[in-house]
C-alpha cells in the first residue's frame, strides 16, 4: 500500500560549476495522490503576467463606406469585462489611419517582457493572402493595404517586446479585397508559444451585427462576453464561444468563430499580475497609461448676478467625454436661469442638436446613465464631446448663463470662457505621425520615482480603475471573477454640493446578468455585415 500526502511548493533548479552558477525560473509543483492506491504529481503551470494591457478600437462612422452601429456597445462591454480582470484598457472610437497608427504605437510602448497584450478591433476589415487588415474610417472607396493597418505587422512589433501573451480579437469581415493585389511582406515572426487569434468569422466570410432600437451588438461580442471572464486557458474559453455560436440557428451558415493559436502553456486572461508594484517599469507603465485617462477637475463658476454654476466631467471612452452643467445657487430675485455650453473648437466632434440636453440619452450617450438623477430643483444639462484625439490645443468653450429677474420680462445673458486643458487621450496627440517602430518605455524621461503611481492616482481623482486596489464604483460582482468591474466615474468635488451618484456604465448589461439574457437574432433584415 502506498501512503502519500499532498505537498505543494515553489522550486528552482541550480546549475553550477567551478566558474559560474545559474538558477532556473520558479515552478509551482503539487505532489499528491490521485487515488488511495495511486500516487502522482502534477505541475501547476499557471501564467505569470507582469502586467496586462488592452487596446480596443471601434470604428463606426466611416466616410466612404457603410456605417456600423455595434462597435460602440461592443467596445464598451468588453472594456468593463477586461477591467474586472485587471487589464489597463484604452478604448477609442472612430479613428482615421494616422490615429490608428499612433494608437497602436502608444499601445506597444505599454508592452514589456511578460506583459499580456490584447488588441480588439470592431469595424470594416478584409483578409488577403493570409494577412488581416483593419480599415480606418477615412479609407477611400477602393482601399488597399496602404490605407489600412496590417494585424500581422502589429504582431511582429509586439513580439519584439517579449510579451507573455498576444491576443487578437478581430470582429470584422475576412472577405478578400479585389482592389488589393499586393502581397504585404510582414516581419518574421519569432517562434514563440504565446499567440492567439480569435476571428469573429471564418476566412472569406463576413461578420455581422444586429441593429436594435437603442444599443446594437455584434454577433461575436454577444457570445464572447458570456465567457471572457472564465478562469480557463484562453483557447479553451474561445472554443466554448465557438460552440455557443454554433448552437445559434440564425448564425449557422453565416458566421462561425475561427481560432488560431500556438499557445502551449496555460495562459488565461484571468491570470494574476505577478510583479512588484514599486518597480520602476511597472510604475512607468501605470503613469504612461494614466496620462491618457485624466479628466478635468469639477469646477465652480461664480457669475456677477450671484449665480453659481458647477461644471462636471465624465468619461464614456478614452476619447469621448460628457460635460454637465448644474445651477447650484441663485439669488431669490432670479426666477429662472440655465447654463449652456457653446463655442467649442472645431477639432472635436459635437452634435449641436444634442448638446445641452436634460438627459444623457438625449445628449447621445446610450452607455452612461444616472442611477439617481438630481432632483428637479437642481437640473443638469449634458453635452457629449467625441473625437478628443483630434484636439490640437487645450479644450476651450464658453458657459452661457441666461436668467430672468422677477421684475423684468427680458432675459439677461452672461458669458464666461472656460479652459480645461487636454482631457483624456487628447494628451497623446494621436494626430501626429509616429516612428514606424515603437521605442521601449523610456523610464528616465518619465521620471517616475519608486512607488510614485499611488500619488498620481490620488491627485488626479478621475477614473476609479487607476489603481487595482482603488475604490470600486460597480455594485455588481462578476460570477467568474472575485474582482469588481471598474467603470468610469464623473469627477465631482464635494465641497459645495452633495453630488448624486456617479455616472455608471450600466446600459450594457452587468456581467452577472449576461447569462440570464436571451439574445435573439430573429430579425433577418437587421443583419448587417462588417
Amino acid at each position: 500500500m502506498i501512503c502519500a500526502i499532498d505537498i505543494r511548493g515553489q522550486y528552482r533548479c541550480k546549475v553550477f560549476n567551478l566558474y559560474h552558477e545559474a538558477w532556473s525560473d520558479t515552478a509551482t509543483v503539487t505532489i499528491g495522490p490521485s487515488s488511495i492506491t495511486d500516487a502522482s504529481w502534477v505541475e501547476v503551470d499557471r501564467g505569470l503576467a507582469t502586467d496586462k494591457v488592452a487596446l480596443l478600437i471601434g470604428n463606426m462612422n466611416y466616410i466612404y463606406h457603410t456605417q456600423l452601429c455595434a462597435p460602440i456597445a461592443d467596445v464598451h462591454e468588453l472594456t468593463n469585462l477586461l477591467r474586472q480582470m485587471d487589464f489597463k484598457v484604452v478604448t477609442l472610437l472612430d479613428l482615421n489611419w494616422q490615429e490608428m497608427h499612433s494608437a497602436v504605437t502608444e499601445f506597444l510602448m505599454l508592452l514589456d517582457k511578460g506583459v499580456y497584450g490584447l488588441l480588439y478591433f470592431a469595424g470594416h476589415g478584409y483578409e488577403n493572402y493570409g494577412n488581416s487588415f483593419m480599415v480606418p474610417i477615412d479609407a477611400p472607396a477602393s482601399y488597399t493595404s496602404e490605407h489600412c493597418l496590417c494585424v500581422q505587422n502589429i504582431l511582429t512589433r509586439m513580439q519584439e517586446k517579449k510579451t507573455g501573451l498576444n491576443v487578437f480579437l478581430l470582429d470584422m469581415c475576412r472577405k478578400r479585397n479585389p482592389n488589393d493585389d499586393v502581397i504585404v511582406q510582414t516581419g518574421l515572426l519569432k517562434v514563440t508559444a504565446n499567440i492567439v487569434f480569435g476571428y469573429a468569422t471564418c476566412a472569406d466570410a463576413e461578420a455581422y451585427e444586429v441593429k436594435r432600437e437603442d444599443v446594437s451588438n455584434g454577433i461575436f461580442i454577444s457570445f464572447l462576453k458570456r465567457r471572457v471572464c472564465e478562469d480557463e486557458k484562453v483557447t479553451v474559453m474561445l472554443d466554448r464561444v465557438a460552440e455557443d455560436m454554433g448552437r445559434c440557428e440564425i448564425t449557422r451558415g453565416r458566421q462561425a468563430l475561427e481560432l488560431r493559436s500556438n499557445l502551449s502553456e496555460r495562459r488565461s486572461l484571468t491570470d494574476q499580475i505577478q510583479t512588484s508594484e514599486c518597480s520602476a517599469s511597472y510604475s512607468a507603465r501605470n503613469l504612461q497609461w494614466a496620462v491618457a485617462h485624466v479628466l478635468p477637475k469639477s469646477s465652480y463658476l461664480q457669475f456677477d448676478c450671484g449665480v453659481t454654476v458647477q461644471l462636471g466631467f465624465a468619461a464614456e471612452f478614452s476619447n469621448v467625454m460628457v460635460i454637465y452643467t448644474r445651477i447650484l445657487d441663485k439669488p431669490k430675485e432670479i426666477i429662472s436661469c440655465s447654463a449652456q455650453l457653446t463655442d467649442f473648437p472645431q477639432d472635436v466632434d459635437i452634435d449641436l442638436k444634442k448638446s445641452n440636453q436634460e438627459t444623457l440619452i438625449e445628449a447621445g450617450s446610450l452607455l452612461l446613465i444616472k442611477e439617481n438623477l438630481p432632483s428637479p430643483e437642481v437640473p443638469s444639462l449634458y453635452t457629449r464631446i467625441c473625437s478628443l484625439q483630434r484636439l490640437k490645443t487645450e479644450l476651450t468653450f464658453t458657459v452661457c448663463l441666461q436668467y430672468t429677474y422677477s421684475n423684468m420680462d427680458e432675459e439677461v445673458e452672461e458669458r464666461k470662457p472656460v479652459t480645461v486643458g487636454k482631457p483624456l487621450v487628447s494628451k497623446l496627440n494621436l494626430h501626429d505621425p509616429r516612428p514606424s517602430r515603437a521605442c521601449s518605455l523610456n523610464l528616465e524621461s518619465l521620471k517616475v520615482p519608486e512607488c510614485s503611481f499611488t500619488s498620481v492616482s490620488s491627485t488626479s481623482n478621475t477614473w476609479s480603475y487607476y489603481s487595482h486596489t482603488g475604490r470600486q464604483s460597480s455594485t455588481t460582482d462578476a460570477p467568474t471573477s472575485s474582482r469588481k468591474a471598474n467603470v468610469p466615474e464623473e469627477n465631482d468635488s464635494p465641497e459645495m454640493f452633495d453630488a448624486p451618484k456617479p455616472l455608471v456604465a450600466s446600459k450594457s448589461l452587468p456581467h452577472s446578468q449576461v447569462n440570464d439574457t436571451n439574445y435573439k437574432f430573429s430579425d433577418m433584415y437587421n443583419f448587417h455585415s462588417y
